[in-house]
This record gives structure tokens, C-alpha cells and sequence, in this order.
């Protein structure tokens, strides 16, 4: 029995596509869940994020703007998801991965955790790099 080229093609492109949901849906549990920590308990997420020094008393209430920014990406994720709107999805990841770098750029320049920066957001943000590239590959398949 053989397949014919459109039926392996579609179903290479209905895995990557199962594929680039579940890295995008992982991605959005992980910084859901990393906005809700800075939102209930900013004092002591705040040493995990690479700064030499957490800030501490009324300074630390500033932690909750990182929590507000982690759940907005979240959300933006699940919305263009949901919305179907792959390729915007796939541009937007490819925007918000600036953010860990941003993140990485500041810990390195205020003398935090190297590994932190790297090892962390440096990843981060070639993980979200990645998979708003996976996105914006996608081939169209006819519904």
C-alpha cells in the first residue's frame, strides 16, 4: 500500500503542528507559572532570577510588575493559540524572546549569576526564538 505525497506531507505537518502547540502551551504553564510566584511571593522568587542582590522591603513590591509582564505573555500565547493565529503567534514568540534576553542583558551588566543568565533566560529566549520560527514555518494545510 503506498500514500501519496499530499497524505505524508499533511501528516508531517499536523505533527510539527501538534509539536509547536505543545512547545508554545509548555511555555505558557512556565511563565504562568513563574508570574504567579512573583505575584504571591515576589521576596522570595526574586533571589532564583540571577541578581546579585534581591530587592528587599517596599523595593521588592516592584517584583510584581516581572509577575504582571509573565502572565500578559502567557496570555498572549494562549490567545493567539486558541485564535488560531499561527503565524502571528509565531511572530509574537519571536518578539517576547527579547524579554528573557533583555532579562539576561541586565543580569550580566549588574554583575548577577553568569549561570543564571546564560543557563536561564539565555535559554529561555532561544527556546521562545525557536518555536516563534517552528510557527512561522508551518506549512497550510486545506481544513
Amino acid at each position: 500500500m503506498t500514500t501519496s505525497l499530499s497524505t505524508r506531507t499533511a501528516t508531517r505537518t499536523t505533527l510539527a503542528a501538534r509539536i509547536n502547540n505543545a512547545l508554545a502551551l509548555g511555555g505558557a504553564a512556565f511563565i504562568t507559572y513563574i508570574g504567579v510566584r512573583y505575584l504571591a511571593a515576589p521576596a522570595a522568587e526574586a533571589p532564583g532570577f540571577g541578581m546579585p542582590v534581591a530587592p528587599t522591603g517596599a523595593a521588592a513590591d516592584f517584583l510584581n510588575v516581572k509577575g504582571v509582564r509573565d502572565l500578559a505573555s502567557a496570555l498572549l500565547i494562549v490567545t493567539l493559540l486558541a485564535t488560531r493565529q499561527r503565524r502571528a503567534l509565531g511572530t509574537a514568540m519571536l518578539v517576547t524572546a527579547t524579554i528573557p534576553v533583555g532579562d539576561m542583558l541586565t543580569i550580566l551588566r549588574h554583575g548577577g549569576s553568569t549561570a543564571m543568565a546564560f543557563g536561564v533566560h539565555g535559554l529561555t529566549a532561544a527556546l521562545v526564538a525557536t518555536t516563534g520560527v517552528l510557527f512561522l514555518r508551518e506549512r497550510r494545510t486545506a481544513e
